[in-house]
């Protein structure tokens, strides 16, 4: 489908892609006119600018977790949503004075939760005459200036994204996102806020918003021959400099990317995914960046300059409404201009405050929707199925998730050249807290075990591919000798490697000896219970993240495609529960995998 590029071209029809939307901010209360003004320092006289951040918000409005059916909780209580978000931006827009304040986002704002995923897919904001999304709602309540795109805006699709663009009452940036025909960019690279200052001119505050280039690995599907992403440095260093010739005061950068310099993709692309910190030590110009994508803690992180030699202030405030940034900016009029003489940032943290019920209120009936929908009886289940264990045992529950993608995918191919090889199926255990129950299922339990808005795909390998998939997988477990005390606590995520990067294969029967070093810890691989076969081919049933080259897993990206469907593999899990009315847990639980220490089996 062509972009819609109509509303973004109507905007910067007079002076090209690169312009940006212009907004004024008047000048504070009286006190807080008084407080700045009566700063002095230096020979100028002093300014204080507060611009707030949030990020990886994900859909989360409320202090709900749908999945569960419950207010959210946590180990550490943390609390989630833009109602208390709100609550916190009141709070520093009185202290501060409104006027003294701006608000921004670095992505990944429409999925996550099931009320965002139920106004994309069930009620979609796409149709004729139909709903505002609720982010956008309360996202315009609360009075947002700005928001950069993240990967996860694009997964249910352009059109659903124009369409969310549309609803926003401030602009959606993205400088690295292209035109693939015209290489243009499709959103607004910046905008300009000018706020009006005590004394002196307006100040001018430019937020420029990078995307992550690997939305091209990631959401291939959605944007290939539509949009392009190359790599947050080069177009920082290619629009600051032009923010800065039009008189930016302040540059802001709203960032989805991390800061730790690497790549899920390896080198797939030749654009570093979590390069926000690459791009304050690369461009200069910068004063603040607002880090996204990492779902990690930043109050306040400095990165030097090369070329300038200055700090530039990085901070990330978590993920979904959890914490609130704040970039304390100390700004000085002196010949006749306004220059940064300093910036500090810290966090907020969403939990020690109440919602704000003007956004509940906003809402309410858009939430009591969506709880009604996940609450739906689709089936019952013969047994429990818990993902507690799923990281380190072979269960039940990634059991199911691949046997409904097995399943699915030997129906695809009935029929077809490739009906006669084996299939096989990749799952990840992406909650520890998921679950099914016994006895009666619900539509939300289910989605629980598949919160992301994968689809499937069938890919062919070979069996000596296959074990070096394993093998890559395996780097997951942490190295532990004969011997040593097993805590599960610590036995995963070696490397960083998260949750939804270890992989499950069905169809196979195998140990990871995690005594071994990652690259020899697979043993005893079998298929149909023989050694396999490393000549003999299979099907393998992989979700878009992975088949697109998600995690970096070896050979996948590259296999021959011999099927695909557009459904999540959540709704097929869903539909298959409907259609069935029973989950026979009999039918599919089966131990195939287990951890060892020199054949000796860890549990």
């Amino acid at each position: 489908m062509p972009l819609n590029r109509r509303n973004f071209l109507g905007r910067t029809a007079a002076t090209g892609a690169g312009v940006a939307l212009v907004g004024s901010v008047g000048a504070g209360s009286a006190e807080a006119r008084e407080s700045v003004a009566g700063r002095s320092g230096g020979r100028g006289r002093h300014y204080a600018l507060t611009v707030m951040g949030t990020t990886d918000l994900h859909g989360n409005v409320f202090n709900w977790d749908y999945f569960t059916d419950a207010e959210f909780d946590d180990k550490a209580h943390n609390d989630v949503g833009l109602a208390k978000i709100s609550t916190l931006v009141n709070g520093v827009r009185k202290e501060k004075g409104r006027r003294n304040t701006l608000l921004i986002d670095a992505g990944d704002t429409i999925q996550g939760t099931q009320l965002s995923y139920y106004y994309a897919r069930v009620d979609p904001i796409t149709k004729a005459h139909g709903p505002v999304h609720p982010m956008a709602r309360a996202m315009n309540a609360i009075g947002y200036d700005a928001a950069a795109l993240g990967n996860h805006e694009f997964n249910y699709g352009i059109p659903v994204l124009r369409k969310f663009e549309e609803q926003c009452d401030f602009p959606l940036l993205g400088a690295n996102a292209l035109d693939a025909k015209t290489l243009r960019p499709a959103f607004p690279p910046y905008v300009i806020k000018r706020v009006r200052a005590p004394f002196g001119r307006d100040v001018r505050v430019a937020i420029l918003g990078l995307t992550n280039p690997g939305i091209a690995i990631w959401d291939k599907a959605n944007v290939q021959g539509k949009m392009v992403f190359p790599g947050l440095e080069e177009q920082a260093a290619k629009w600051v400099p032009k923010l800065r010739s039009m008189g930016a005061d302040v540059v802001i950068v709203a960032a989805h990317a991390g800061s730790s310099g690497t790549s899920s993709y390896g080198d797939q692309l030749p654009y570093v995914e979590n390069s926000a910190a690459l791009v304050a030590e690369q461009v200069p110009g910068i004063d603040a960046i607002l880090v996204g994508h990492a779902h990690v803690e930043i109050p306040e992180y400095r990165v030097v300059n090369k070329e300038s030699g200055k700090e530039v202030v990085l901070s990330e405030p978590l993920k979904w409404g959890q914490r609130l940034t704040l970039f304390d900016f100390d700004l000085v009029w002196e010949k006749g201009c306004w220059r940064v003489a300093g910036v500090a940032a810290k966090v907020l943290n969403s939990n020690t405050v109440a919602e704000d019920r003007r956004i509940t209120g906003l809402l309410r009936g858009e939430h009591r929707k969506v709880v009604a929908y996940v609450n739906q009886v689709i089936g019952t289940s013969s047994a429990a199925m818990s993902a507690a264990e799923a990281a380190y045992k072979d269960t039940p529950v990634i059991d199911f998730i691949n046997h409904v993608q097995a399943e699915t995918v030997r129906t695809a191919l009935a029929g077809t050249e490739f009906a006669g090889l084996p299939v096989l199926s990749q799952a990840s255990c992406f909650s520890r807290t998921a679950g099914v129950p016994a006895g009666k299922v619900t539509i939300r339990e289910v989605a629980g075990l598949y919160p992301f808005e994968n689809t499937l795909e069938a890919r062919v390998l070979t069996g000596a591919q296959v074990r070096e998939y394993l093998e890559f997988s395996a780097r997951y477990y942490v190295r532990t000798a004969a011997g040593a005390v097993v805590d599960p606590a610590k036995l995963t995520n070696a490397e960083n490697i998260p949750d939804f990067n270890y992989d499950v294969v069905s169809g196979l029967s195998y140990e990871i000896d995690i005594a071994k070093a990652p690259g020899a810890r697979i043993a005893k691989l079998t298929f149909d219970g023989k050694p396999l076969d490393d000549a003999a081919r299979f099907v393998l049933a992989v979700n878009n993240y992975r088949a697109s080259g998600g995690g970096n897993f070896p050979h996948v990206a590259r296999a021959k495609q011999v099927w695909a469907n557009s459904e999540e593999i959540r709704n097929t899990i869903i539909s298959w529960v409907r259609a069935q009315g029973a989950i026979d847990v009999g039918r599919f639980a089966s131990v195939d995998w287990k951890l060892t220490r020199d054949g000796a089996p860890v549990f």
